[in-house]
């Protein structure tokens, strides 16, 4: 029987750790972005939104807030791909604690897993609207 040529699949048992590395730097940079308090999102809940092209780089740049989609895909862009200085701008506190038991099924497991375990509202939100 010939030995298989493809390589063994990265997982958590990694005996390198070098996933588990790989994963830590992911949540890291995802935790860095993050602003000190929800207080901190004073950003628009009415009108359209226009995003800079280093947070929507693949897809729409503009964005209607009276259109639910297009609402629950700014900040679901903005979640992934804004720096911290982007989040006060585009995302609103309130709306953000609105959207959440619904946006944290559309974002990646890093971003929800950072954003409920440094603001547990949204954790309680999620848990509440279940």
């Amino acid at each position: 029987m010939a030995a298989s040529s493809q390589p063994p699949v990265s997982g958590a048992a990694d005996p390198s750790g070098v996933y588990a590395e790989d994963l830590a730097l992911y949540r890291e940079k995802f935790r860095r972005r993050l602003p000190a308090s929800l207080d901190e999102l004073h950003g628009p809940t009415r009108g359209t939104v226009d995003l800079p092209l280093h947070i929507a780089w693949s897809g729409m740049t503009s964005y209607d807030l009276e259109k639910p989609r297009q609402r629950m895909g700014l900040y679901r862009t903005v979640l992934h791909e804004g720096l911290h200085d982007d989040l006060p701008l585009y995302l609103n506190r309130d709306l953000l604690v609105q959207l959440w038991p619904v946006l944290r099924t559309l974002v990646g497991r890093t971003v929800r897993t950072v954003w409920e375990d440094t603001f547990p509202q949204l954790a309680a939100r999620a848990r509440a609207a279940a």
